[in-house]
């Protein structure tokens, strides 16, 4: 009798693979340098109001400069972007050890280079987005974002917290040298992938019609429309609690340098857990209901951080926070890879962050100036009613459009890019 073979999973390519290991490389440093940065700017100011200044010139740019680095995306080499501005960063990073280590540094200083550092971010956060569906096949796109999201936040919050926190209880300026190398070697990995693709082989509009173009698609499609507003809200009360963080951590719940890497490592737990059983989830139970859940279970936890007892409690919040925010944001990036087309995929995506994303200086301040006038406990709770509020009013808007696209459980991950639209959509591509 003829021999029978099982059917072969598809895998994911090598091409992928490469990107995998240096995000995960890029994202341990990130999450050393996030751990530090707090930390260095309380060595300079307790005063809330300046510490997220610091915070607002890091997501600046994704308001102010978004829409064109995704026109940009959408013309230039993906991959030569992504690694350059890789290695931009690492200069960036490396003048500021070197800053730090001779303790020639303010928080204006600071900004600065926090804003240099969040401009080359929109660059490759960007490109990276865009490159994905060029090296993944379709069916395999929501794996392949859930294993990127999962090495992601397992180096910027589980293995670099505690890490940066360490290191800069043994010298302020080794975590942000540590940070400087993993751009090095995401940069090295990045300009030796054998992918170069741009985002179209047609003739380029001006940038201010691919520009308009793009907000033009994304307004007229009304289920991501919807995701990039109620993003927007949800960031804006996200950094409005998170932006006093190490103040509420440090000052009133009495935890040392290390202690705070710690925490934030325990939100790391529940990310990473959200990363490797989302697309269980979704296939069980379809996206709509996992980003429902997934929005509503933040609501809570937001209100119950500002009165959280101690540091024990307060982790496991921040755990159970990032396990929703995981689930989130796999289900919406693949949403948005499975939706839009091809040569409009950077731009859209600007225009997306920049409405989910441009909000984030917002709310640092107005975290540093709630924490000023309120105290420290004030910014969560009121970050967690204002999530809950903006859930109820995008609910009947979000429950039309997810089934104007088809979503059920256990629908393919992979659907063209051309599912019917509401609106005016098709006709702006």
């Amino acid at each position: 009798m003829p021999a029978t073979t099982a059917p072969t999973r598809p895998r994911l390519s090598a091409a992928y693979w490469r990107v995998w290991w240096a995000a995960a490389a890029d994202s341990v440093g990130d999450g050393a340098f996030a751990a530090a940065v707090p930390l260095l700017a309380v060595t300079v100011t307790r005063d809330p109001r300046l510490v997220s200044v610091v915070s607002a010139a890091t997501y600046l740019p994704w308001l102010l400069l978004s829409l064109p680095a995704g026109a940009l995306v959408d013309r230039r080499d993906r991959v030569r972007l992504m690694w350059g501005s890789q290695a931009v960063q690492a200069v960036i990073v490396g003048l500021l050890a070197a800053l730090v280590a001779v303790r020639h540094l303010t928080i204006p200083g600071l900004a600065v280079i926090a804003f240099g550092l969040g401009v080359c971010e929109v660059v490759f956060g960007n490109a990276s987005q865009a490159v994905l569906p060029d090296i993944v096949a379709p069916s395999l796109v929501h794996r392949a974002n859930a294993h990127q999201y999962t090495a992601t936040v397992a180096g910027e919050t589980f293995v670099g917290p505690p890490l940066g926190s360490m290191l800069f209880a043994v010298a302020v300026a080794l975590p942000f040298g540590v940070d400087a190398g993993s751009f090095v070697l995401s940069a090295v990995l990045l300009a030796k992938l054998p992918v170069r693709r741009s985002g179209s082989a047609a003739g380029h509009p001006p940038f201010r019609t691919a520009i308009v173009n793009a907000l033009r698609w994304l307004a007229g499609h009304r289920l991501l429309r919807t995701l990039a507003v109620l993003l927007g809200v949800n960031t804006f009360c996200f950094q409005l609690g998170t932006v006093t963080l190490v103040l509420l951590a440090t000052s009133t719940l009495h935890l040392s340098q290390r202690g705070y890497g710690w925490l934030l490592a325990a939100g790391a737990v529940g990310s990473v857990l959200g990363g490797l059983v989302n697309a269980r989830i979704v296939a069980r139970i379809g996206s709509l209901p996992a980003l429902l859940v997934a929005l509503a279970a933040n609501v809570a936890v937001f209100l119950g951080i500002g009165f959280s007892p101690n540091a024990t409690v307060l982790g496991a919040l921040l755990a159970a926070g990032g396990f929703a925010t995981t689930i989130w944001s796999v289900v919406t990036v693949s949403l948005r890879q499975r939706l839009v087309p091809a040569e409009l995929l950077g731009r859209v995506n600007s225009a997306y962050r920049m409405v989910g994303w441009g909000l984030i200086p917002l709310g640092a301040l107005a975290g540093g100036l709630t924490a000023h006038v309120f105290g420290l406990r004030a910014a969560y709770p009121i970050a967690g009613a204002v999530r809950g509020i903006a859930l109820l009013a995008a609910l009947p808007a979000l429950l039309a459009a997810m089934r104007a696209v088809g979503d059920s459980p256990g629908a393919p991950q992979g659907a063209s890019r051309d599912a019917p639209q509401d609106g005016d959509a098709s006709r702006s591509r």
